[in-house]
Formats: structure tokens, C-alpha cells, sequence
């Protein structure tokens, strides 16, 4: 490499307008999450809690994603892999292993709902629930009062590409771009809905090129890299601000595990596939792009690496401790009172 290929190379976050600690903060959060999402699955296999929904694979999309938008006034209406755009936000370790382990002190419901549920009013995240692709209405309703009201914020709303399919997604979209609502549709696209191979569930292939059937610009990025995410939700968040109306964003990447805890990918995708991938993870890719331009040392790596270990280490223990909801609270804002 030149040395003025390596100067471009070396100064990506910089022309975006990252400094320096920014970018670490950002590897350190998908890093956060990686770490949390194995412990679960440890949890999880040891019989100690009932279910896990993997971000793994798509942290950069989730971290790239929240660090563009405004944390102390944006909203988010996120699909159940987001645990990184959760901890950009403002949750933490210890909601996770709370909500993971249904303790009565969890953010997200107070224990009632199945891990991956988000939903927090301290940041403006809008409670999801288990048929896909409803938070794309939540979005587009939020953005729609906030145009009403005249106030100056976005909503983000996150999806796997199955949802593209759903009809949430084009009633949503249409609705968008026919009142200029300052929304941005992000599509995490992980390549396989459940057990389906994209080839067999998107017509066209892409995603992205539905926007424009819907009057707003479709783009596509490269889900494992943070920078090129976080530059397209800047310049969509932007769009939006101006009052020029919604984005549909592409990110591409590729789901490392199984669906859930409850699914054995080994019946329709080949391992081969899966460690292939894994040369691309987002982690190792921008760990290296960090080491590149100097602000990670093979030294304060593996301290991070031991830093982010004992935070993990203190939030199990922390959340499997907690005490469950009371039994008597089991109908409370289930039914009227």
C-alpha cells in the first residue's frame, strides 16, 4: 500500500468527523455486546435462562447505526437482535442479564416480556413485541407527531429483510413518503429469515431498491463496517432534519449463530458458510482498522478485552441474584385497574 492510499486509509473516521476516542468507544460497544450475547447462550445452554436473540454478527450495523443519531433527543423503535443500538442508548450490561434472567427490576417490562423485547422511556425507545415488523408503524407514527408538534427529532426503526416482506413494511414506507415524515427504515439484512436464504425470499434481491417505489432514496452499505453505517444514518438523519423526508438503508452482513436458542442452523445452511463469514466479522475487521491508524494497542486490547470480561462477570452475577417480579403484579397494565 502507498503511503498516500495508507493517509486515506488511516484517516476514515476523521473525514466523517470521529475522533479518536469515538471510534474506540464504538469498537468497545459492539465488543459489549458480543461478549454479553455469548454469556447468554452460556446461560442459556447451562438451563439458567429460557431464551436468546443473537445481535452477533450485526454489531457494527447497531453501533454504526445509534452513534449518528442524537441520543438526547432521537427515537428508536428497534426489532429484537438490537442489543448494540440498545447499549449506545444508554442501557447497560446489567439490564441486559436482567432482562435475560426475567427479573423484576428489568427495564425493557419488569420481567414480563421474552428477552430482546426493548423498550425504555429514560431513551425513547418504543416497546417492540413479537410479530415483526410492527415497529416500522410505531416509527412512522412517531415521526408523524413529531412533524405535528413541529419538534426536532428523528425516529430510527430497525428489521431483519424477512420483514421487507411483511405488509407493515410498505404500508409504513408509503405512508412516510407521502407525508415527508423524518424517518429512517434500516434493514439489517442477515441473509437468512429464520431458516429462509434470502434468494428464496426477496424478489429482486435487494432491499433497498424498494424505497424508491415509495418516494424516499434506497441505499445500500456494507453491514461490517461501523464507519460506512454510521456516515448513511448521519446523511439520512440530516435529510430529515431538513424536513426532505424518510431513507431506507441497506446494511448487509451476515447472522454468526442460529436464529435463536430454540434453532438449529445446521439443518439449512452449512457450517462452511457460517466460518467463512466469520472472516468478515465486523469485530475483527475493525479491530484491525483500529490497530491500523494507531489507537488500539495488542496491549490495551487485551485490557478492554479483561475490562469488558469483569463487566460481563459482575452483570450475571448482579441479575442472577435479583429478586422475580411479585406474582401479584402479574396482570398490572395487562387490564384496566
Amino acid at each position: 500500500m502507498g503511503s498516500e492510499e495508507s493517509v486515506m486509509e488511516t484517516s476514515r473516521h476523521e473525514a466523517l468527523g470521529l475522533s479518536d476516542d469515538q471510534v474506540l468507544e464504538m469498537y468497545r460497544t459492539m465488543l459489549l455486546a458480543r461478549k454479553i450475547d455469548e454469556r447468554m447462550w452460556l446461560l442459556n445452554r447451562a438451563g439458567k435462562i429460557p431464551f436468546v436473540i443473537s445481535c452477533q454478527g450485526q454489531e457494527a450495523t447497531q453501533v454504526g447505526a445509534a452513534f449518528a443519531l442524537d441520543r438526547e433527543k432521537d427515537w428508536l423503535c428497534p426489532y429484537y437482535r438490537d442489543l448494540g443500538m440498545m447499549l449506545v442508548f444508554g442501557q447497560t450490561a446489567k439490564d441486559q442479564m436482567l432482562s435475560a434472567f426475567a427479573r423484576a427490576e428489568e427495564p425493557n417490562s419488569a420481567g414480563r416480556q421474552m428477552p430482546g423485547h426493548y423498550g425504555d422511556k429514560r431513551f425513547r425507545v418504543i416497546s417492540g413485541s413479537s410479530p415483526v415488523t410492527t415497529q416500522l408503524l410505531h416509527a412512522v407514527g412517531v415521526a408523524l407527531a413529531g412533524k405535528m408538534e413541529k419538534k426536532d427529532f428523528v425516529s430510527l426503526t430497525s428489521f431483519g429483510e424477512g420483514s421487507s416482506n411483511q405488509g407493515d413494511f410498505h404500508e409504513g414506507l408509503n405512508f412516510a413518503g407521502v407525508h415527508n415524515l423524518p424517518v429512517i427504515f434500516m434493514c439489517e439484512n442477515n441473509k437468512y429469515a429464520i431458516s429462509v436464504p434470502i434468494e428464496k425470499q426477496l424478489a429482486g434481491g435487494s432491499v433497498a431498491a424498494r424505497g424508491q417505489g415509495y418516494g424516499m432514496p434506497g441505499i445500500s452499505v456494507d453491514g461490517n463496517d461501523p464507519l460506512e453505517v454510521y456516515e448513511a444514518v448521519r446523511d439520512a438523519a440530516a435529510r430529515a432534519r431538513k424536513g426532505e423526508g424518510p431513507t431506507l438503508i441497506e446494511a448487509t452482513a451476515y447472522r454468526l449463530v442460529p436464529h435463536s436458542s430454540d434453532d438449529d442452523d445446521r439443518t439449512y445452511r452449512e457450517m462452511g458458510e457460517v466460518e467463512e463469514a466469520r472472516k468478515k466479522d465486523s469485530l475483527v475487521q475493525f479491530k484491525k482498522y483500529l490497530e491500523d491508524v494507531g489507537i488500539l494497542s495488542t496491549e490495551s486490547g487485551a485490557e478492554l478485552e479483561r475490562e469488558i470480561g469483569h463487566i460481563v462477570d459482575e452483570a450475571t452475577e448482579y441479575a442472577e441474584q435479583a429478586p422475580y417480579p411479585d406474582p401479584s403484579e402479574t396482570y398490572t397494565h395487562v387490564y384496566a385497574e
